[in-house]
């Protein structure tokens, strides 16, 4: 069965970013070292996936003009770092564009180097196998090389808000 037409509004910017806020992701963190001083480095994204199983493989995309961008584009190795349902302020730290975002933030070095964040729901690290250039952005393909997750709830983000990921329901089967 069709149905009438869709009347399509003119496509704007606003439009299409009313589209992503529909789509609830989880809170990562991307995080890696600072080339010269081995400092922390990192932002949040929600343009990260997994790509692969075998080889384990993920996906971040990250804006070129982020203050991280220059020191993942010349590492190898970057973690990911799912943030638990408490690190609201861990988010907003990072996503901040102050010059030392690890000031009040704690975190242990991954097997190689790359910054995993105390009391993230789950880490990755991965090795950097491909730098896609797209317009505004940078994809990093990268091979899991270390990984381990916890039991605590994630942190949700829609709508320009985040959410605590331990109070979802459950739909239950239909009839």
């Amino acid at each position: 069965m069709t149905t009438p037409s869709l009347e399509i509004e003119p496509m704007t910017a606003e439009r299409v970013k009313g589209f992503h806020r529909t789509f609830v992701t989880g809170v990562t963190a991307v995080t890696t070292r600072d080339g010269a001083t081995e400092e922390p480095r990192g932002l949040v994204v929600n343009a990260f996936s997994a790509l692969s199983l075998d080889p384990p493989s993920i996906v971040v995309c990250v804006q070129k003009t982020s203050t991280s961008y220059r020191h993942l584009f010349a590492r190898d190795h970057l973690a990911v770092n799912i943030l638990a349902a408490d690190q609201a302020e861990v988010a907003s730290q990072l996503a901040s564009k102050a010059p030392d975002k690890f000031t009040h933030i704690r975190w242990r070095p991954a097997p190689a180097g790359s910054p995993v964040l105390d009391g993230a729901a789950a880490w990755l690290e991965a090795r950097i196998t491909e730098r896609i250039q797209s317009s505004t952005h940078t994809m990093f393909i990268a091979e899991v090389t270390a990984v381990d997750h916890s039991d605590r709830a994630p942190l949700l983000y829609a709508s320009g808000r985040f959410y605590d990921g331990g109070h979802l329901t459950e739909l239950g089967e239909k009839d």
